[in-house]
């Protein structure tokens, strides 16, 4: 993309909040559950999308705002979709309990498998690139090997669903949040473990009584926010023993339920949010108070997410199959 190209190479700067849009996409026939722009620099243009209508999408959400290519190999809903770190493959997950590694440019399967149980999310190894981690409606974690198409490693948590995954830096340690919350306590709402052991390092980070639909790492301290349904954001250390912040709650936007996203800016100077109520919530890290609101959509908004590269330029998606391009 011409338009990414004088960003290559050089410093990001600030991250400041969108205004107006640019690209109004609306291609999925069903609401859109993840979206994730291509990690590789110079193909960030393209936009990742999985949805409830069974597919998967590629769109160019920098130049035309248009749909590049549909994968239809799933069955049911698709829960979760990654790039791969070369940006040549795409990871897919879903109710169907399928996953498929797809070729970005035949639509060809690369290798599929069947798993026990609906995948509800889905990462890649943030070092070992043929390595990721699948969860979903079940008590294991899972981590696969592409090469083998073999579970390499079980994660037993004991647990109903795991909602979301997140590797530490360097990924010797990952976490997970579950819907585990029982009536007196709320421990194993979000797990440590140790990659290579399979061990759980922590059960006791969280506890209050919310699940967390989604986590986020800041990415330049060692810091991780957790969306809860208490409708507030949580920060936690993302080293040892990952204790809470109590001095500061990202509070204001509404989960109510839904799978709603968060994430720090590329610059790490805010933390965005979705809204049960189609809103997107800019806030500031350090302080916690909402700098802006926008209102993009009618129905929720699942995610929202800066482009890696391109000052200031977000993406959200919505559980009416919406996803929209600010600037």
């Amino acid at each position: 993309s011409e338009l990414i190209k004088p960003y290559l190479g050089s410093k990001y700067k600030l991250t400041e909040v969108p205004k107006s849009l640019i690209f109004y996409m609306s291609k999925h026939s069903g609401p859109v559950n993840a979206i994730q722009w291509c990690p590789v620099q110079e193909q960030s243009h393209m936009l990742l999308s999985a949805s409830m209508d069974k597919t998967v999408k590629v769109w160019d959400a920098v130049n035309t705002g248009c749909c590049l290519q549909t994968y239809s190999c799933h069955s049911c809903a698709v829960r979760a979709a990654r790039w791969s770190s070369c940006g040549r493959r795409i990871l897919s997950g879903g109710f169907d309990t399928m996953l498929y590694l797809t070729d970005v440019e035949t639509g060809k399967q690369i290798f599929s498998s069947k798993t026990e149980f609906r995948i509800s999310a889905l990462k890649f190894h943030p070092t070992e690139s043929n390595i990721f981690i699948c969860g979903g409606f079940s008590p294991e974690v899972q981590a696969w090997d592409v090469r083998t198409s073999k579970v390499l490693r079980v994660y037993k948590a004991a647990l109903q669903q795991t909602l979301d995954i997140l590797f530490l830096p360097e990924g010797r340690e990952f976490l997970t949040s579950t819907d585990a919350v029982s009536r007196d306590s709320a421990d194993r709402t979000i797990i440590a473990w140790d990659f290579q052991s399979a061990a759980k390092i922590s059960n006791q980070i969280f506890h209050e009584r919310y699940t967390c639909p989604s986590l986020s790492l800041h990415p330049k301290e060692p810091v991780f926010a957790a969306q809860t349904n208490g409708n507030y954001m949580a920060l936690f250390s993302a080293q040892r023993p990952y204790r809470i912040n109590k001095k500061k709650r990202y509070e204001g936007h509404k989960v109510e339920g839904f799978a709603v996203g968060c994430e720090f800016s590329p610059d790490g100077t805010l933390l965005v949010t979705g809204s049960s109520d189609g809103k997107v919530f800019f806030y500031n890290y350090h302080t916690a108070r909402i700098i802006r609101t926008l209102s993009p959509h009618k129905e929720a908004c699942v995610n929202a997410i800066f482009h890696p590269v391109l000052p200031s330029l977000l993406a959200t998606c919505d559980w009416a199959g919406e996803i929209k391009v600010w600037q």
